[in-house]
């Protein structure tokens, strides 16, 4: 099987490595030649643990190979993997402008019948559109199927995602791109990954809905330790009792300063989107949306107060904090739609002066932050002589912090644990004045 991979970013990355893994010959193409040209000499554009083994082992097999030329691998390959980029735009639809650029040029280079497949999350309709694309320039002259075939990849986890899939989708209109496709995944089928095959509108919904239902429940979770906090309740302890629930499961019942990276924030909005294309609202989402939007701020909130300070001009002037975590969760570089960022930014905006560390992230923070804030070189320098200490990230390292040492280091003893990572009474026991999202009066 020999198959080309369109976009080397998350998503095409780690199929393409992941496919040549399992033995098939892979081409991973995209238009950016820096990158391309860092692919081939071993190195690799994204931070995804375990990815660099797999891309250099397969690279130096021969089982994968990274080009710019578009031409060559749909001429010399029978299926072609898109994934390239679907940023929103700023009406929340999903952009589709490179999706559609690739499909008009692997249409230009066909030689054959090919089976496109749309691994990009896009919008229902949009294997139509590809469809429509390719029917337009190569007209009778070569057979071709579009498949839909969306990712299930979790950024810090997705070469284990990617090898041992919960399902594998597949929105066809053949027997034959069926075939093909189900002969791809066979190592998957012998690890007894189901198959769900459906027509490509079905596949494509399956996407979304997906990553909706995940950032409702987080949103759901946030809003009861929202209330908890309230009441006086514990969260942890109403989450793991929802959690033994059968329908319900603990997964994603854990509060936070909100969801954020390249999926959930731009997978919800263009699902909105298309519900009010057809002229239908899906108000729990759009609900969830605006929640998750409050639920960074109420994060500044959370920190204002326990610095005793009001939200004003100039509240926070001579005030030093320390944020640990800036990538939107663990085991990534992503800071894309980070909670980070807008705490970072609020409190700018109080006049507080801003010391940062993240283990991966920092080189990304920069182009955000620029000289605004200080970067420090790990979490203890990061400490020295701050007002307040806070968690947005939940790096393990953080996890098991020297308190001691921490409270040594430190101006002022406050300490706001927006991952819920320390035991409220301990870290009152120890002398900082705490705060968290769900057990603040535990």
């Amino acid at each position: 099987m020999r198959i080309a991979v369109v976009g080397t970013g998350y998503v095409g990355l780690v199929t393409g490595a992941c496919l040549a893994e399992f033995g098939m010959f892979v081409t991973c193409v995209d238009i950016d030649k820096e990158k391309i040209e860092m692919l081939n000499n071993g190195k690799i554009p994204i931070y995804e643990p375990g990815l660099d083994v797999i891309v250099e082992k397969n690279r130096k097999a021969g089982r994968l190979k990274f080009t710019t030329d578009l031409a060559e691998a749909v001429r010399n390959n029978l299926v072609i993997f898109i994934a390239v980029g679907t940023p929103p735009k700023e009406d929340g639809s999903a952009d589709l402008t490179y999706v559609e650029n690739v499909a008009r040029d692997i249409a230009k280079n066909m030689n054959g019948y090919k089976v496109v497949v749309n691994k990009s999350t896009v919008p229902v309709w949009t294997g139509q559109r590809v469809k429509k694309i390719i029917k337009d320039i190569v007209g009778d002259k070569f057979r071709f199927d579009v498949v839909s075939n969306p990712e299930f990849l979790r950024e810090g986890a997705a070469v284990n995602d990617f090898m041992r899939p919960d399902r594998i989708v597949i929105g066809a209109e053949s027997d034959e791109a069926v075939a093909i496709m189900k002969d791809i995944y066979s190592a998957h089928y012998l690890g007894e990954a189901p198959f769900v095959v459906t027509n490509i509108e079905t596949a494509e919904m399956i996407k979304y809905a997906s990553n909706a239902f995940l950032a409702l429940k987080i949103t759901f979770i946030n809003e009861i330790a929202n209330l908890c906090d309230l009441v006086g309740a514990d969260v942890h302890k109403v989450a793991k009792a929802m959690g033994m629930d059968g329908r319900i499961s603990p997964k994603f019942l854990h509060p936070g300063p909100g969801y954020g990276g390249s999926c959930f924030p731009k997978d919800t909005l263009a699902l909105c989107h298309i519900a009010k294309e057809y002229g239908y609202n899906i108000n729990v989402v759009e609900a969830a949306i605006e929640a998750n939007e409050k639920q960074k701020l109420l994060m500044v909130d959370k920190i204002m107060s326990l610095l005793n300070r009001k939200k004003e001009k100039g509240a926070l002037e001579g005030f030093v904090i320390t944020i640990l975590g800036l990538s939107f969760k663990p085991n990534t570089d992503d800071m894309r739609e980070s909670p980070s960022i807008v705490i970072i930014k609020e409190l700018l905006k109080y006049g507080a002066k801003i010391k940062a560390y993240d283990p991966i992230a920092m080189e990304n923070a920069k182009k955000i932050f620029g000289e605004n804030i200080e970067y420090c070189q790990d979490e203890y320098s990061a400490v020295e002589n701050s007002d307040c200490l806070v968690i947005v990230t939940e790096w393990n390292q953080f996890r098991k912090l020297d308190m001691e040492r921490i409270k040594k280091l430190m101006k002022s003893h406050n300490l706001a644990d927006l991952r819920n990572i320390y035991e409220p009474k301990k870290m009152r026991d120890l002398g900082f004045n705490y705060t968290c999202v769900g057990r603040t009066k535990i």
